[in-house]
């Protein structure tokens, strides 16, 4: 059985989830799976069981921050970085008090996604 972290990436832009998928290939990790809107994120969470998921706010059907509290309800181990345009002060704070580990503004380098990747990786009980 593999020892691989799962991620599992949301964002409304399949540009963004491919340049996500991207930066993560030096990972020993596996994504499983992606989603594009919030209720299919949350479906996708429940079928999947991922350790850590990158969350965008801004989306069709449900936005991130309804996600970031759905997916803490199936799972409250989850480590969720979320990754929005939407970069006021109050989205993100109210983004890690609901439970969010990390907040990244877009556009973001791969860098800050690996600086965040890393301090979830290597914080404890990442595989609950």
């Amino acid at each position: 059985m593999s020892n691989k972290i799962k991620v599992m990436i949301v964002d409304d832009s399949k540009m963004i989830i491919k340049l996500i998928q991207g930066f993560l290939e030096t990972y020993n990790i596996e994504i499983v799976g992606s989603a594009s809107d919030g209720k299919e994120a949350v479906n996708v969470f429940k079928k999947t069981d991922p350790d850590i998921v990158t969350l965008d706010i801004t989306m069709p059907e449900m936005d991130g921050l309804t996600v970031l509290e759905e997916i803490l309800k199936i799972k409250p181990t989850v480590k969720v970085v979320v990754i929005s345009a939407l970069t006021d002060n109050a989205t993100a704070l109210k983004a890690l008090k609901i439970g969010a580990k990390d907040f990244i503004p877009k556009p973001f380098k791969e860098e800050q996604l690996k600086t965040a990747l890393d301090r979830l990786i290597h914080e404890e009980n990442v595989h609950a």
